[in-house]
């Protein structure tokens, strides 16, 4: 009975070894695909996010002080240059015109009749002089009292949608209270950071891009339906994050965004001598990122590298490779640092034309 069972555990062990013999030799027996990573001039769709304006928006203030008599709008509603959207208690204002213009007619009157006594020397030159220059006075003092009683008429300084109205009528208010804000939403401004390097890059291209279109993702994921384009740069960086801020120009006839709204710009920034790879030639270890790089003897070694940007199917590689270094293109989860590979190298071109996948 010891010798069967013995005769068992000796042809289980022999099966074993032969097993892992022809394991090992399939493993061996392997060829790798290796590439060069590939450097070329591109241009990159990156996504900002952009904080919208209104074209104008201004705050609506009281210049004169004293009950609140009328509220002609409401909020949301839309309104044209010139409209009287409020109006304050005018009657103490038109008392001090009306005296204003009184002591304009009275002074008109004593200007004349200096000016008679002065043409038959009863009076002397420098009592009609006197006399004119009080009516210049009443004058100057009756324009400002006509100004302080237009004051009390508020009038939209152009067209647009009325906001939040604090105040209600019969409130009291003083010079400089708030009484709505009006924004124009004809059209929209938004504003966006950009990357010094980034930034280096559309200055580059300047001559291209004096027009860079761009589009707009809304907060609601979807595309804002007319195209806009990059207007303006900031004069100076943000010394705290080290960006610069553009601002683009939208149409917006169907009068979907508002003033403050959020979106996510998209622009196309163009990348000079940008090193592409494939993702599925990575691995990641601790949020990390490798590709193993084939030295001249078929050994694999393991190199960081670092992602500048993201497409399908393919990094950007911000550092780390070069164009001449080769890399393993297949398998990168099954081979180990220094281990001698049997390879076989496929031209960039094809490799980039059949991507497929992404890395797993």
């Amino acid at each position: 009975m010891f010798k069967i069972f013995s005769g068992i555990a000796l042809c289980s062990a022999l099966m074993l070894v032969s097993c892992s013999k022809k394991t090992d030799e399939k493993e061996e027996a392997a060829v790798y695909p290796i590439t060069n990573p590939i450097k070329k001039d591109t241009i990159l769709t990156k996504e900002y996010v952009a904080q919208i304006k209104s074209v104008k928006n201004i705050e609506l203030r009281a210049q004169e002080k004293g009950f609140l008599q009328k509220v002609f709008v409401d909020e949301g509603q839309y309104v044209h240059q010139g409209q009287v959207l409020f109006q304050i208690m005018p009657q103490i204002y038109q008392a001090e015109y009306l005296k204003a213009k009184a002591e304009v007619a009275q002074a008109q009157i004593e200007l004349q009749n200096a000016s008679t006594l002065s043409k038959n020397n009863v009076v002397s030159p420098q009592e009609r002089a006197m006399a004119k220059a009080k009516l210049d006075g009443a004058n100057a003092e009756m324009r400002l009292a006509q100004l302080h009683l237009s004051f009390t008429s508020v009038r939209a300084p152009f067209s647009g949608i009325i906001n939040r109205l604090p105040l209600k009528i019969g409130s009291l208010i003083d010079e400089g209270d708030l009484l709505t804000t009006l924004s124009d939403n004809s059209g929209i401004f938004a504003y966006f950071n950009v990357a010094e390097p980034e930034y280096i890059n559309y200055m580059t291209h300047s001559s291209e891009n004096q027009q860079t279109p761009v589009s707009l993702m809304m907060a609601n994921g979807e595309k804002f339906p007319e195209n806009g384009y990059v207007q303006t740069v900031e004069g100076e960086f943000d010394n705290e994050t080290g960006n610069i801020a553009f601002r683009a120009k939208f149409p917006n006839s169907k009068n979907i965004l508002r003033n403050n709204q959020t979106g996510k710009i998209q622009m196309a920034v163009p990348l000079t001598g940008a090193i592409i790879i494939p993702q599925k030639a990575t691995y990641e270890i601790q949020d990390k990122t490798y590709v193993f790089v084939i030295d001249k003897n078929g050994v694999a070694k393991s190199r960081e590298v670092k992602i500048g940007n993201e497409l399908p199917d393919i990094y950007i590689i911000s550092s780390g490779l070069t164009e001449n270094d080769k890399i393993l293109l297949d398998g990168v989860q099954k081979v180990k640092d220094d281990q001698k590979l049997k390879v076989k190298f496929e031209k960039p071109s094809d490799v980039f034309r059949n991507l497929k996948y992404k890395a797993n």
